[in-house]
């Protein structure tokens, strides 16, 4: 299939916009990805889903060398999800072969949902003053961590909506829960990535220029949540444009 250079643009200039917004919580914005590639016309298993996942990578895991230097990632509490994720979004990619096109869609919007329901929930409680005990934290996360993977790898998210309110309930300030949220996710999407690649699914052009895009553009997002944003008012500008995206999907859907 041929697309235009226009396509290509306005894919890549998206991306950008998104990858700002995405990594200033620390995820890696495939929430938003993967629809942007299905709206301008890329194929959802063939295209949309794996360069998601590598963009979803590469926007984490470049916020997440900003924020290490910044000190505010927590290596010790967010291994054991980034260990579990690794194991599990390969799986995740496998099992995509048997699940149908609007299936995904569905689940994708109902996921999205419930990630967008939840941040506006806890937008306005006040930052945490304590943590989960560190035991608690290592059972919690490997599981939580783990269902993050898999759903990373079938739905081409880097599954960060999952981490980043676990992270928050265990009595992360939003900052640090961001960073290490940032930390965990790159792992789930280079590895679920891999999985898609074992598939041979990528398009080149496509995945170079929207790779310039998000690296510039998490770099400026990781730096303004770091340096200037509000907590509160990033929860809630995350939990509104989940749920538009989600709104956009099922009208899609309908429409077909």
């Amino acid at each position: 299939m041929e697309f235009t250079p226009g396509t290509y643009a306005l894919a890549t200039g998206l991306i950008f916009v998104v990858s700002v917004v995405f990594a200033m919580l620390g995820l890696g914005g495939g929430m938003l990805y993967v629809p942007i590639f299905k709206w301008v016309g890329f194929p959802l298993k063939g295209m949309a889903i794996p360069t998601g996942l590598l963009l979803n990578g590469i926007t984490t895991f470049s916020a997440f060398l900003r924020y290490a230097r910044e000190g505010l990632v927590d290596f010790r509490g967010g291994s054991p999800a980034a260990i579990t994720g690794l194991v599990l979004a390969p799986v995740g990619a496998w099992c995509v072969q048997f699940v149908s096109r609007e299936a995904l869609i569905v689940l994708f919007a109902v996921v999205v949902s419930v990630a967008g329901i939840r941040t506006l929930m806890i937008s306005g409680r006040p930052e945490p003053e304590t943590r989960m005990p560190v035991g608690r934290r290592i059972l919690v996360g490997a599981g939580v961590g783990g269902l993050a993977g898999f759903i990373a790898g079938l739905l081409g998210v880097g599954g960060g909506f999952i981490v980043a309110p676990m992270l928050m309930a265990m009595g992360y300030p939003t900052k640090e829960a961001a960073a290490t949220t940032s930390f965990v996710v790159t792992f789930s999407s280079f590895s679920g990535f891999l999985g898609h690649m074992a598939e041979g699914h990528l398009d080149p052009w496509l995945a170079g220029l929207c790779v310039v895009a998000v690296i510039a553009g998490s770099q400026l997002g990781a730096w303004f949540m770091a340096a200037r944003a509000r907590p509160g008012w990033v929860k809630k500008l995350y939990g509104v444009v989940l749920l538009a995206v989600a709104a956009k999907l099922v009208q899609g859907l309908l429409s077909d």
